[in-house]
């Protein structure tokens, strides 16, 4: 997966992301069309961890099989594992997807992969590797954001307002370019690799009111990684207004502001290996 984000911070955010957003996770793993209870199932793009411990609390008989590129976050998920006593149900495999062999997986029941498939070089061909790579009547979830969570109101800053919309403009033409496989119809190549899409469903995140550490550290950590992406093109005094919200010091921190709230939409396919 060549486009991962490598840059600081992006553990604490996936574990953020896990925290502020974990009602919404059960509610997604809850409505899998699972067949059976999965006993095998693989996490693809892991991260630290998030879908693999929905998934565990959702099949308490099941046993996942972690993959990510990185050993930095494979390494915090065992943490967590351990924490949990749950080590003995959880397995990691550092393995970039974008090489030509994938490593010996298993045949499992569910395959997941959650804001992974677009870091694909090549899509396609990772989903006929999904396909091959599931038993027979198993089933593969697809869960993709549409875009980037939205924390600010439209008024706010209150010196440049409309900044954040502004950002995500800027961010979405970098990743046009950068990560072109954002923001995809999975539906039609979920169909092309072989698979039957049962269902697809959107998940909407609206939280408001949140004045919580969570909620305000995972503003902070979103918007420094959408300012690495915009800096080049964001108009300068734009990027300026960006930079004192982004000063946990300044009188104008994003931490000190009693409107934050977390909007967002996850979209989730399920797709059957037919037998």
């Amino acid at each position: 997966m060549t486009h991962t984000h490598t840059h600081h911070g992006e553990a604490e955010i996936l574990d953020l992301d896990a925290e502020v957003l974990a009602d919404h996770l059960t509610a997604l793993t809850g409505w899998l069309p699972v067949q059976a209870p999965p006993r095998r199932i693989v996490d693809l793009g892991s991260g630290t961890g998030t879908g693999t411990f929905a998934l565990l609390d959702r099949f308490p008989e099941a046993h996942v099989t972690a993959v990510d590129t990185s050993a930095a976050h494979l390494q915090r998920l065992r943490e967590k594992a351990c924490a949990r006593g749950a080590e003995g149900r959880v397995r990691t495999v550092q393995a970039d997807l974008d090489a030509a062999g994938w490593p010996d997986l298993g045949t499992p029941d569910l395959v997941w992969a959650s804001a992974s498939m677009h870091h694909m070089a090549d899509p396609d061909r990772a989903l006929k590797a999904v396909h091959d790579l599931l038993a027979p009547g198993g089933l593969f979830a697809v869960v993709e954001l549409s875009g980037f969570p939205r924390f600010l109101p439209a008024d706010a800053p209150e010196d440049r307002p409309g900044l954040e919309e502004r950002c995500h403009e800027a961010s979405d033409r970098f990743h046009a370019e950068h990560v072109p496989h954002r923001g995809a119809d999975w539906g039609p190549k979920l169909t092309g690799a072989g698979f039957t899409v049962e269902d697809e469903r959107v998940i909407t995140v609206d939280l408001h009111g949140a004045r919580s550490e969570a909620v305000g550290a995972y503003a902070l950590g979103s918007l420094r990684r959408l300012r690495h992406s915009v800096a080049g093109t964001l108009a300068p005094e734009d990027l300026a207004a960006l930079d004192r919200l982004l000063d946990t010091e300044g009188p104008g921190s994003l931490l000190g502001r009693d409107d934050l709230t977390v909007r967002t939409e996850r979209t989730v396919w399920a797709a059957r290996r037919t037998a």
